[in-house]
């Protein structure tokens, strides 16, 4: 394992260690940032998806913004505008909070679809276009979106447009009895994440390393029948009798560069049927629409992937 490795694996076990309990969900968010891909994160109220994310901003020493996203919010105070200047008799571009490095968009499903789009253009292309002018993002823009369950009052579900935007959608689910109980225990011990000094965490690496990171992941290995099975698997989304809509080509693309970022992180030399597999769920929960007769029936969208999983045949 290199030095970059072993200081993404320190990144990990330092998360896990200020969010108790999210072993899992650590691992998939920091493949998701080697991947380049953008991360829904949804979970109930309280789970520390904000928490984590900060953290990890400062751990990878990077510009960190966060959007509290309600109703009532509107397109120009994300992206930013242009403000006229009396005594210059100028315009002068006043920036919104998109124009960061790691941007926290809070309970994206809480504001209406115009103000959702508004992250469209600075997620595909990397870049805000304001007056007619682009204006180009950092090379490491990433955007983490945090969400309530649809079920929850006050939310909108994202269009299918740009939900295809983000890599993965990733479940923050309650703590295991015993990692909650640790959470008391710290707690006990005067520990109080709302009053955690972030500043006070030392980086481990920096933003060019982690740019640096990504093209390792990328220039990961992979076999001709590693990549026909994943046209499989993607194939077997699109005929799938429980399912109305499968994935994308885009999705497909993004499914391989996940699965390289997977095997890197985890000291890979190639990509393996293992790494198609364990990224699998995350990427799709959030793109394939059940059918009718499905959502009738019970069925889940995690469970269907896990069906297209065991259906198509694994390479030697």
């Amino acid at each position: 394992m290199s030095d970059l490795q072993a200081a993404i694996t320190r990144i990990g076990k330092t998360l896990g260690s200020v969010v108790v309990g999210q072993e899992a969900l650590v691992q998939q968010l920091l493949v998701a940032l080697l991947a380049g891909g953008h991360v829904i994160l949804e979970g109930v109220p309280g789970t520390g998806k904000t928490l984590l994310v900060r953290v990890l901003s400062r751990l990878i020493q990077s510009d960190f913004a966060r959007i509290q996203l309600t109703p009532d919010i509107l397109p120009s105070d994300i992206s930013g505008t242009n403000v006229f200047d009396l005594t210059n008799r100028t315009f002068t571009l006043k920036r919104g909070p998109v124009f960061t490095q790691v941007l926290l968009a809070d309970e994206i499903n809480r504001t209406p679809p115009k103000t959702q789009s508004a992250l469209l253009e600075a997620m595909e292309e990397q870049q805000v276009t304001l007056d007619g002018t682009s204006h180009p993002l950092p090379d490491l823009f990433w955007v983490v979106a945090t969400q309530n369950p649809l079920e929850f009052e006050g939310t909108y579900p994202l269009p299918e447009a740009q939900l295809d935007r983000f890599l993965f959608k990733l479940v923050v689910d309650y703590p295991a009895p015993a990692a909650e109980k640790q959470m008391l225990l710290n707690a006990q011990a005067g520990f109080e994440a709302k009053r955690l000094d972030i500043g006070q965490l030392k980086p481990i690496v920096s933003a060019n390393h982690v740019l640096a990171a990504r093209k390792e992941a990328k220039a990961v290995p992979v076999q001709e029948s590693i990549l026909d099975y994943l046209l499989a698997l993607a194939h077997k989304t699109r005929q799938h009798p429980d399912l109305e809509l499968g994935t994308s080509p885009r999705s497909t693309v993004q499914w391989l560069a996940a699965s390289k970022a997977h095997a890197w992180i985890n000291g890979q030399e190639y990509v393996t049927p293992d790494n198609v597999k364990a990224v699998a769920p995350a990427l799709l929960r959030h793109r394939l629409v059940l059918g009718a007769e499905a959502q009738l029936d019970g069925l889940t969208t995690d469970r269907v992937i896990q069906g297209v999983l065991d259906a198509v045949a694994v390479p030697r």
